[in-house]
């Protein structure tokens, strides 16, 4: 068996693998990004990954053994002045919509059609992607947005799917969503302005809270969203 965490080289995926490591996990850890690289100590070995490209993925399927935990830990908000999250309709684009899909919802769904089939039949095994609250339906009072909170939306669902599918197969399997919080990196950094200062997280603080969250889940809470503190976040 193994853990692979996908988007290794990110903030929040770097704590998560680090992390991992601290807490004693005694099989090998894969670090996946799309550099491939990282200064990682024994026992985390890195390699790439890009969740854009289908042949990568599967190359990359094939190299982590049999995995009982995997995290989708990448994904994308803003990237400076060419891609902002809208506050308005009139702000959309199809470009925008295209390469927000892509990386939040398109390639994690992907990384579980090649990855899912490598995780155990029997037993406890994970299958996490970090989401957003602002994924949430029945949580949206703001508007705006909208191609992150769509793309989180529809990757809510697609956990949801793999859930009952995997299900079926393993009953002891795990697919959920993740919110980490608002997370000192720099895909948050352009929005910390209103963040409370307790409620800005380090990548560390954010990736030890969900990691006792994925410790504490059970079969029942699969194709599930929750948040930091293993609250369920609304569908």
């Amino acid at each position: 068996m193994s853990a692979v965490i996908i988007g290794a080289t990110g903030g929040i995926g770097r704590a998560l693998t680090l992390g991992l490591k601290e807490r004693g996990y005694g099989k090998p850890i894969h670090a996946l990004s799309r550099s491939g690289g990282g200064d990682w100590p024994a026992g985390i070995a890195p390699g790439r990954i890009d969740i854009l490209d289908e042949e990568s993925i599967a190359a990359a399927a094939g190299t982590v053994g049999d995995p009982d935990l995997v995290i989708v830990a990448s994904g994308i908000l803003s990237d400076g002045d060419r891609l902002q999250p809208e506050k308005s309709w009139r702000h959309q684009s199809m470009p925008a919509y295209e390469e927000v899909f892509r990386l939040n919802t398109f390639g994690p769904g992907l990384v579980a059609k090649h990855f899912l089939p490598k995780m155990p039949r029997e037993g406890r095994a994970v299958f996490a992607a970090l989401s957003a609250r602002v994924g949430s339906i029945g949580d949206n009072g703001f508007g705006g947005w909208h191609a992150y909170r769509a793309s989180k939306a529809a990757l809510n669902m697609l956990i949801r799917n793999f859930a009952i599918e995997w299900g079926r197969k393993n009953a002891d399997a795990i697919c959920v969503g993740l919110h980490p919080g608002t997370v000192d990196t720099a895909l948050s950094a352009p929005f910390q302005a209103n963040v409370p200062d307790k409620q800005l997280f380090t990548p560390d603080q954010s990736a030890g809270y969900l990691l006792d969250v994925l410790d504490g889940l059970t079969p029942e809470s699969s194709g599930r969203v929750f948040d930091w503190k293993g609250e369920e976040i609304l569908p």
